[in-house]
């Protein structure tokens, strides 16, 4: 059997910030991570498309708060980053 992703040992070299910040952003990533599995069954950030990422932006969290979405934008920002990917998304 295999064991669940470590969303926080995948994210621990670029987490930075106060440890209310850094929890904030493993929550975030959590939940991203539980959508896109849902919907694409896509386990791991590894798997993931730059359309998978867009998609949790512009159709999961479209009826939040500008603060909200803000939020979870600089997460998948975080998430890219760690992927070593170049992808921009917009606000």
């Amino acid at each position: 059997m295999s064991q669940p992703f470590d969303m926080e040992l995948f994210l621990a070299g670029v987490l930075t910030g106060s440890h209310a910040t850094r929890q904030r952003h493993l929550r975030q990533a959590r939940i991203i991570q539980d959508e896109i599995s849902e919907r694409w069954q896509r386990q791991t950030p590894w798997a993931w498309q730059k359309k998978h990422l867009a998609w949790f932006l512009e159709h999961r969290i479209n009826q939040r708060s500008d603060a909200t979405r803000y939020y979870y934008l600089l997460t998948v920002r975080l998430l890219a980053r760690r992927l070593q990917k170049a992808w921009k998304f917009n606000r």
